[in-house]
């Protein structure tokens, strides 16, 4: 397998006043291509701030994210933080498209239509509004936005938490799908442990900030050594 992400390291701080308050601390881990990583851990742990440093929204205090692939993206949670509620959905997958500046109108409408499929939708949707669409609808167009740019890394960030049961289960099939189509480097951050095992291949714990465990899923699972590993598999009972 391919190296995709190495984080070495990586400290990530606010300042709140006079203060700093320090969020990620001495993160260290890799991610190969083709792979998803689960990362859990509970609310304010520091999951999602790990995400945005490694994508660049937010810059690190000190330590080492190294890329090894392209334009890695973020899936967030609510697809509307991504999606431009004035604009149809083939104007938002067309945009990215006109920034690489590599097509033209009728290759990046080619493009549009050939990613919605592969998302499961069909290329009328590119004729409507995000408000026009369900949940799950949202969701798959949001992922379609990061697919579409080519990455080799993706971030899903609690990207089905808000989804009833059934659509959930068809988005976390559109994402085993497309990281074995595509061969991606997944890290996939949720509160849902039972997921995690369903379709990640390692797990990341993170407590306070800090990765206080990080392993194979079925041997994490099934012979946890921190204390807090213990009692989030107690809890929800996988």
């Amino acid at each position: 397998m391919d190296k995709v992400l190495e984080v070495r390291g990586l400290n990530v701080s606010y300042r709140r006043g006079r203060k700093r308050i320090h969020i990620v601390r001495d993160a260290e881990f890799t991610l190969e291509k083709g792979e998803i990583i689960g990362l859990v851990g509970e609310s304010g742990s520091g999951k999602s701030t790990l995400a945005k440093a490694v994508v660049g929204i937010l810059k690190p205090d000190s330590g080492d994210i190294v890329h090894y692939a392209k334009r890695p993206q973020l899936v967030f949670q609510d697809p509307y933080s991504s999606l431009n509620p004035a604009r149809t959905v083939g104007w938002i997958l067309e945009e990215p498209l006109k920034i690489f500046g590599k097509y033209d109108r009728v290759e990046r409408r080619q493009r549009v239509a050939a990613m919605l499929g592969r998302v499961g939708l069909d290329a009328e949707y590119m004729n409507r509004k995000p408000r026009e669409l369900s949940g799950g609808q949202r969701q798959r167009v949001a992922i379609a936005l990061a697919l579409i740019q080519e990455p080799q890394l993706l971030i899903a960030d609690e990207a089905i938490s808000a989804l009833d049961v059934t659509t959930g289960a068809q988005l976390l099939e559109l994402i085993a799908d497309l990281r074995d189509e595509l061969s991606l480097g997944i890290i996939f951050i949720t509160h849902d442990l039972g997921v995690v095992y369903e379709i990640c291949d390692r797990v990341l714990v993170m407590l306070g900030g800090e990765i206080v465990e990080q392993g194979e899923t079925e041997a994490l699972f099934s012979n946890p050594k921190h204390e807090y590993t213990k009692m989030l598999l107690e809890s929800a009972e996988v």
